[in-house]
């Protein structure tokens, strides 16, 4: 088992490769799929059939953007957390599915990269539903965790004989510290997944935005800090200083 970590469009890709397949620890940006089949089939010299099965984190578009299409060109299968309703659910989910897009293209110009479509279905069609401590369809060297907190369906996975772990957006590096990402939708259930990874004692953290790391007990400790108390969103500084403002024209 080898995991080669990629840079994507706006996030890091880890592919997991061995003898006879390939694993997708996440389903990338729509404008990932070009890189990845170059490095498959030039670097690696495999069939890009060859990837058997992609495993969608979340629905946000750097982690799920690219898993339709790659499995409609390779033949691969999805697996995602079993939920009973789609992320992006009604006119409001619809809503928030266009501003997810248009942050990612705003984080891709801030980071230089060339515009490109990052469209993709807001409604997840997934092979295999999965739960806390499953193993992966056919990768039962990889177990799945239930680490919600930034979305109400986000996994990770670990690796058990290397304690190796993927926690997607679980953290987010951001100059050499590490701090909990934007969207924090559910701040108990976040606090209880960083705690739940913390008491794993993992050789590593791989994370979509900051690399594969480790973190020391000050580490967590730090995230568990600044961790927020109520829901946090891109409109909540906005929400705040409306409120302050609305607070001192009552004064």
């Amino acid at each position: 088992m080898k995991i080669h970590q990629l840079k994507g469009y706006i996030q890091s890709i880890y592919l997991v490769e061995y003898p006879q397949q390939l694993l997708l620890l996440d389903g990338c940006c729509r404008a990932d799929i070009s890189m990845l089949e170059q490095f498959i089939t030039g670097d690696l010299s495999r069939p890009f059939s060859d990837l058997k099965l992609i495993v969608v984190t979340h629905m946000h578009p750097d982690h799920a953007g690219a898993a339709h299409k790659l499995r409609k060109i390779t033949g691969c299968k999805i697996a995602s957390a079993n939920m009973s309703k789609q992320w992006y659910t009604g006119l409001s989910g619809r809503f928030s599915h266009l501003v997810d897009i248009a942050l990612a293209t705003w984080v891709a110009s801030r980071i230089g990269k060339t515009r490109k479509n990052l469209w993709y279905s807001p409604h997840l069609k997934i092979d295999y539903a999965l739960t806390d401590q499953d193993t992966l369809p056919g990768f039962d060297d990889w177990r799945v965790l239930l680490t919600t907190g930034h979305t109400d369906r986000d996994l990770s996975v670990l690796h058990i004989a290397s304690m190796r772990i993927y926690v997607a957006d679980l953290l987010v590096k951001v100059k050499d510290r590490f701090i909990p990402p934007i969207p924090v939708n559910y701040p108990q259930q976040y606090r209880a997944s960083i705690l739940k990874v913390q008491a794993l004692r993992p050789a590593s953290i791989m994370l979509a935005h900051g690399g594969e790391v480790m973190l020391t007990e000050r580490d967590f400790a730090h995230v568990l800090t600044v961790a927020p108390r109520k829901p946090f969103t891109i409109w909540t500084p906005a929400k705040n200083k409306l409120k302050r403002l609305l607070l001192r024209k009552k004064g």
